[in-house]
């Protein structure tokens, strides 16, 4: 496909942040055949530790800087940030404004990676443009409900939907059957196999004596981690010595690090915030333990099963396709009394342990990244010719 033949496509993205959705929409970008697909991505904030991961080949552009740009002094920081959220309203507000940014060009295709993304898609200037939405939450849990409103506006609108997992396309039909859904298809997330593995064997030195649980995520209330500090805080009262190690930040850091000083477990409860290369932790650890109380298809799971780490996590989302109970790791419920449950037999029962090991020396085989990849080209190019 020559050049100007290529379909032109553009991704809208909040910033970059480490998280699972950025690493979703790297892995697409660095795996979207080049030859076909001349892409974009347009971020509203220049903002989050894999900001600067885009492949060569893709073209970036923003409507306001990041956070790491803002000088150090606090009151000219605090200026820049008002400076900074009028400059973002009036690009998502005028057309005029935004479409400059991205050089007036018209692309075929227009993608919201995730719903914060769905508004600026929907609302373009580009009305010929096909619109692609990518949904990876439960629409039923109670965090999400004040977002719902505008969800379900934005829903009919898009082109097609795809979905992360087959359980989230069914709960979003059995919460809203009546919706009058576009195209939809279920992708799930594509897992850089080789690249964890090798970013796995690099050296980290601030780790604690075994036995270990580690855990990655943002720091967020529906990741359970106020619930997992008093699961550890009973096990340790018990005498089961372990540390437990957080990889990641958010919003709740102030307050988890209260809770970790309350209950006097500085040293066995480690918050390390966000690392670039978190995979060292997960593959030096002992156990890996996601303490949701909801997920899509977590790739955060996919990635500690590659690494062969026996795994503690709540039955959300298609974390049960993706684990097998009591075989490749533990399914639990949302419950501190249930991670307390599970990290006591992790801790004790090395039959169970040993078999874990065992079965996810092939746990390998159920990933087919090239299915998934071939899945989205397939329906944008499907779009396309339409």
């Amino acid at each position: 496909m020559s050049e100007n033949k290529k379909i032109q496509v553009l991704f809208r993205h909040r910033s970059m942040e480490m998280g699972g959705v950025e690493k979703v929409i790297l892995s697409m970008l660095n795996n979207l055949n080049p030859e076909k697909f001349d892409i974009t991505v347009c971020l509203n904030l220049n903002q989050g530790e894999l900001r600067d991961e885009f492949p060569k080949h893709i073209k970036k552009v923003y409507l306001t800087e990041g956070k790491e740009s803002f000088s150090q002094n606090a009151l000219i920081h605090k200026l820049q940030l008002i400076r900074r959220r009028m400059k973002l309203s009036r690009a998502l507000k005028d057309h005029k404004v935004s479409d400059r940014i991205l050089g007036n060009k018209k692309f075929d295709i227009e993608i919201a990676p995730t719903y914060a993304a769905f508004s600026s898609v929907i609302n373009s200037s580009n009305r010929a443009s096909k619109k692609i939405g990518w949904f990876h939450s439960e629409i039923n849990v109670p965090g999400m409900q004040p977002l719902v409103p505008d969800i379900l506006k934005n829903f009919p609108q898009f082109d097609h939907m795809i979905y992360c997992s087959q359980k989230i396309k069914d709960i979003m039909h059995q919460s809203y059957p009546d919706l009058p859904y576009p195209a939809e298809s279920v992708v799930i997330n594509a897992i850089p196999i080789e690249e964890i593995k090798k970013k796995a064997g690099e050296k980290i030195d601030d780790f604690p004596q075994g036995p270990v649980f580690v855990s990655v995520g943002r720091l967020h209330t529906r990741k359970g981690y106020h619930k997992l500090i008093d699961a550890h805080k009973k096990l340790i009262d018990e005498g089961f010595h372990h540390s437990v190690v957080v990889v990641g930040n958010g919003e709740e850091m102030k307050n988890l690090t209260e809770q970790i000083r309350i209950n006097n477990v500085q040293d066995t409860f480690i918050l390390t915030g966000n690392r670039m290369n978190p995979y060292p932790y997960i593959k030096k650890a002992d156990y890996f333990i996601l303490s949701s109380e909801s997920e899509a298809w977590p790739l955060v799971v996919a990635e500690a099963l590659i690494l062969q780490t026996p795994i503690i996590a709540t039955d959300t989302g298609d974390v049960g396709v993706m684990v097998k109970d009591r075989e490749t790791g533990y399914l639990i419920n949302y419950d501190t009394h249930e991670m307390y449950e599970a990290m006591k037999a992790f801790l004790t029962d090395q039959e169970l342990i040993s078999k874990i090991r065992k079965n996810l020396e092939t746990i390998e085989d159920q990933f087919d990244n090239q299915k998934i990849f071939n899945a989205v080209e397939g329906i944008i190019e499907d779009l396309y010719t339409k």
